[in-house]
């Protein structure tokens, strides 16, 4: 079942890398939640997609969502019969299982017009040119500075084999921010279960020091730089801004038509800096149906009730919020 799942996806043109049947083996694998993937079928053929997973917690609440630790979703369908009905089975499970509110991450436009939408969120996608020049002439001028500052002081990049550079710089990041770390072994089963369409690449001094990386996804002919972090020194000897283009130019070398740099809050300081490499926001349409709560949830680093918790994790030794981490990420989603 999963090749005809992921060949309807591959050919579906509002599918995307968090439609894949892999994510079900993923997040049950990793983090023990419940998958449901729907998919509608008429004489043997696949109509639509659906994938959800159920997330149950005591402190931020019971969802079932398209998708957990995904940035897209929602229904992928051929007709609006399939999809009517791989969202009316969606509801069913969601109130069976006696969730508080079922969620769509669409890329595209709301399906719903009548349900409550979060605007928090943009992504950020731009084409990939075809000459790799081109790509960076076509990056304004302050940032295409930091790039070829980064070039003047010989990093180089190479892709890893495993993810334990990428884990170390990784976690001491998201420590600084304040934020628990996704478990090490969920890092290791992206690279496991997508084989080439996941990979990490890591950015060095000339002598080998580790100051930057990211696991990107491939998808068709596109390239989703996911997850990031940079050692406290990456900024001096502007890495991170090394690190993207040499992905960008790796990417263009492969034929790729798209890059697309993620997932930010707006007003944050990753926005501003995707924003200054030429990509212009554009918003997601995530929408929720609510069954067990007034208002949307607000469980990101945003919400002010959070604050003591973010300046009380900085202080933590690294090794504890690494181990303690995985236990409280799992049921943020």
């Amino acid at each position: 079942m999963s090749a005809r799942w992921d060949a309807f996806v591959l050919a579906h043109p509002l599918a995307t890398f968090f439609h894949r049947s892999g994510w079900l083996r993923v997040i049950e694998k990793s983090f023990g939640h419940r998958g449901f993937f729907l998919y509608a079928e008429r004489d043997g053929v696949i109509e639509g997609v659906l994938p959800l997973a159920e997330v149950k917690s005591r402190l931020f609440g019971h969802s079932v969502s398209s998708l957990p630790f995904a940035v897209y979703g929602g229904v992928a369908a051929l007709n609006d019969e399939a999809a009517a009905a791989l969202e009316a089975e969606a509801e069913k499970i969601a109130r069976g299982q006696g969730a508080e509110h079922l969620e769509y991450r669409n890329l595209g436009a709301t399906r719903h017009a009548d349900w409550p939408r979060q605007d928090l969120y943009v992504t950020f996608r731009k084409e990939i040119l075809p000459e790799e020049e081109a790509n960076m002439l076509a990056i304004p001028r302050k940032q295409r500075a930091m790039v070829r500052k980064g070039i003047k002081n010989e990093l180089t990049a190479d892709v890893d084999a495993n993810v334990d550079r990428f884990f170390d710089l990784y976690a001491d990041n998201v420590h600084r921010h304040g934020t628990p770390a996704m478990p090490k072994k969920y890092f290791q089963a992206l690279l496991d279960e997508f084989g080439p369409d996941a990979e990490v690449l890591t950015v060095t001094t000339s002598d080998g020091k580790p100051l930057s990386t990211v696991l990107t996804f491939y998808f068709r002919d596109e390239c989703l730089p996911y997850y990031a972090g940079d050692d406290e020194a990456a900024r001096d000897l502007a890495a991170n801004d090394f690190k993207y283009w040499e992905l960008m130019r790796r990417a263009c070398a492969r034929g790729l038509k798209v890059f697309d740099y993620g997932r930010s809050k707006q007003g944050t300081g990753p926005y501003a800096f995707k924003k200054n490499w030429g990509f212009e926001p554009q918003p997601l349409s995530y929408e929720y149906r609510l069954f067990k709560r007034d208002a949307i949830p607000q469980n990101n680093p945003n919400n002010p009730k959070y604050q003591l918790m973010i300046k009380a994790w900085r202080k933590l030794p690294i090794g504890f919020a690494n181990w303690l981490g995985p236990f409280i990420v799992k049921n943020l989603g």
